[in-house]
């Protein structure tokens, strides 16, 4: 502890880029609730140059940048494993979290790490080359298996954990997220036009990266089996450049029912929700599932694929499909 019996946690942020969605999501909205509810608590924010200027907005506590680490995937991997747990000792820390999978396997201060989900081992990015995702699984792997304790989203999630990585049930604590409050949006009909959402046709909205387990390929071949004059138009978010998804939507000819949003703003997202008919989830496998706790928080229908962690979130009030 430090002077005055405050408690010093570092926090290993070398991921945060402004771009990864959820884990950015859970760090950015845990932290600040953490420090106002533990008055006593001195928070040290780890953080690499491609985060450093977001993080600092809004992280409630010091900010100290790690030279070097941006978003070239062999730096962070390096300063992973041979830089963080030496920065943490060195600043006096009395605990290092992770909040993001990754972190350090040695070191002098004990570390708790949040494993989301076990997704890397199930469903392996074929986008990515075999040495990426061997390095990758090789580091969350031996994160988990050096941490004093795992964090993770839900009890579906937690059991994952002690199947793929052979972590004992009793180092592990499910600590359910929670979906974010609605908020006002000034103009959500402009917000509406600008992204192309048709305001004559009923409105289907999923949300997520382009990784293997979002099934959105199953979606879109789903919306494809309906009758053309039938079909609601089908907005998917979550994307950056070039969508892959694009050669399989004119494959399937629904040019002109599917929207490729890719990364949208806070205000445009609001609006989708409050236009949507139904929130689509179809994925196959996911750490918790916020969205599906954001879009009922919003009044939005949901339908999500029939796995254990949907059901677990979801629970009565929303309706499950194969």
């Amino acid at each position: 502890m430090t002077e005055g019996g405050r408690v010093r946690l570092a926090v290993d942020l070398l991921y945060y880029t402004g771009k990864r969605g959820g884990t950015e999501t859970y760090a950015r909205q845990v932290l600040p609730r953490l420090a106002a509810a533990w008055p006593e608590l001195e928070l040290v924010g780890l953080v690499g140059s491609a985060g450093l200027e977001e993080v600092s907005g809004w992280f409630p506590g010091t900010v100290h940048p790690v030279p070097f680490v941006g978003e070239n995937r062999p730096l962070w991997a390096l300063a992973e494993t041979a830089l963080i747990a030496r920065r943490t000792a060195r600043l006096g820390a009395d605990l290092l979290w992770c909040p993001a999978n990754f972190g350090p396997g040695t070191g002098s201060v004990p570390r708790v790490v949040t494993l989301h989900d076990v997704i890397a081992f199930e469903f392996p990015n074929p986008e990515t080359s075999r040495v990426t995702q061997e390095v990758t699984t090789w580091i969350i792997r031996r994160t988990a298996r050096t941490a004093a304790h795992v964090i993770t989203d839900s009890e579906a999630s937690a059991q994952a954990v002690v199947r793929v990585l052979g972590i004992p049930r009793d180092r592990i604590t499910p600590t359910p997220l929670a979906g974010s409050s609605p908020a006002a949006v000034e103009d959500p009909d402009a917000e509406l036009a600008a992204l192309g959402v048709d305001p004559g046709r009923a409105l289907v909205l999923s949300t997520g990266n382009r990784m293997p387990h979002k099934n959105f390929a199953g979606l879109l071949r789903a919306l494809a089996r309906i009758p053309a004059g039938q079909r609601p138009q089908l907005a998917l978010t979550g994307s950056h450049g070039d969508d892959p998804l694009a050669p399989l939507v004119a494959e399937l000819g629904l040019a002109e029912d599917v929207l490729l949003l890719g990364w949208v703003t806070s205000a445009q997202l609001e609006a989708l929700y409050g236009r949507a008919a139904v929130y689509a989830c179809p994925s196959l496998s996911e750490g918790f599932g916020l969205p599906v706790l954001d879009a009922m928080r919003r009044g939005c229908p949901v339908v999500a694929a029939d796995i254990p962690v949907l059901r677990e979130v979801g629970g009565e009030a929303a309706r499950y499909a194969d």
